[in-house]
């Protein structure tokens, strides 16, 4: 009796307290400063983005819908260059931004254009075709961790070993040009031999001690220091823009014949400065 004429004096007790109790911790809340996000989440969003590309072309790739799958994998290079540069603009380079970066490259430019190769035509050779098919991420991954071994926070102009996103936008801009060229009508399922000597060319090349070009930093400074190399890259991108696939694949393999072609050049004169050495 007693207890319910105490409930009844009183109503609402309980939600009056828990309102109280709310705005106190709201007020506590408010005397906080908020914080801030960290810069390195803004290109980590654009590496997560390449990872998602990847992800989304391996489920392409399942589907036997090869031509949205490699689109996926060049999307994915798309944003692994602005991460780059979102990095740099917002001097939001880490540690942990590196490691995920090769986390997602591993998945969008090793697994996938290997799963790729394999569907698309490796899976008819048996074992050899798998052993094949797997070299781009296996030596990938070797690419990517030999890369951050030697990281030390700074860009270089030049790579050692072709990088791991070119070697996938090279399986890709040929098998995206199958029905466009002549020279490439061999590579069809079942019938690759032009496709599986390029891919062994391909992943040595990432394990190798030859140096490529990097992408250069959007900046006046660059230009003015680099004036050819800018013009070249700009020209590169209205190619890929204006003739699509046609475009990856000019543009790709310039970028390889430019990078063997000055490693054949440097290796042609070490040899010749040796000759002179011992004549003299």
């Amino acid at each position: 009796m007693l207890g319910a004429r105490h409930r009844k004096i009183r109503p609402g007790l309980k939600q009056r307290r828990f309102r109280q109790r709310l705005s106190a911790y709201r007020e506590s809340r408010g005397t906080r400063t908020r914080r801030r996000i960290p810069r390195a989440a803004v290109p980590s969003f654009f590496t997560l983005m390449n990872l998602f590309c990847g992800f989304l072309s391996l489920t392409l790739i399942l589907e036997s819908r090869f031509e949205s799958a490699a689109w996926l994998i060049v999307l994915a290079g798309f944003f692994d260059v602005l991460d780059g540069m979102m990095a740099r603009l917002t001097n939001g380079s880490s540690l942990f931004g590196v490691e995920l970066d090769s986390m997602a490259d591993i998945v969008s430019f090793g697994v996938a254009p290997s799963f790729l190769l394999y569907v698309f035509g490796l899976s008819a050779y048996g074992v050899p075709g798998v052993i094949v098919a797997s070299l781009p991420a296996i030596c990938g991954a070797v690419r990517l961790a030999r890369f951050n071994v030697n990281f030390e926070g700074e860009k270089r102009e030049f790579f050692t070993g072709l990088p791991i996103p070119v070697m996938a936008l090279a399986i890709v801009a040929v098998i995206l040009n199958v029905d466009n060229l002549y020279f490439l009508e061999p590579v069809v399922p079942g019938q690759l031999p032009v496709l599986i000597p390029m891919v062994v060319v391909l992943s040595g090349l990432m394990i190798s001690n030859i140096s490529f070009d990097t992408v250069p930093r959007p900046s006046a400074n660059y230009m003015k220091r680099h004036p050819v190399k800018a013009g070249l890259y700009g020209l590169a991108v209205v190619l890929m823009i204006v003739l699509l696939e046609l475009g990856v694949l000019v543009v790709v393999f310039t970028y390889l014949i430019i990078g063997i072609g000055r490693a054949i050049f440097l290796i042609v004169r070490a040899v010749a400065a040796a000759e002179i050495d011992d004549e003299s």
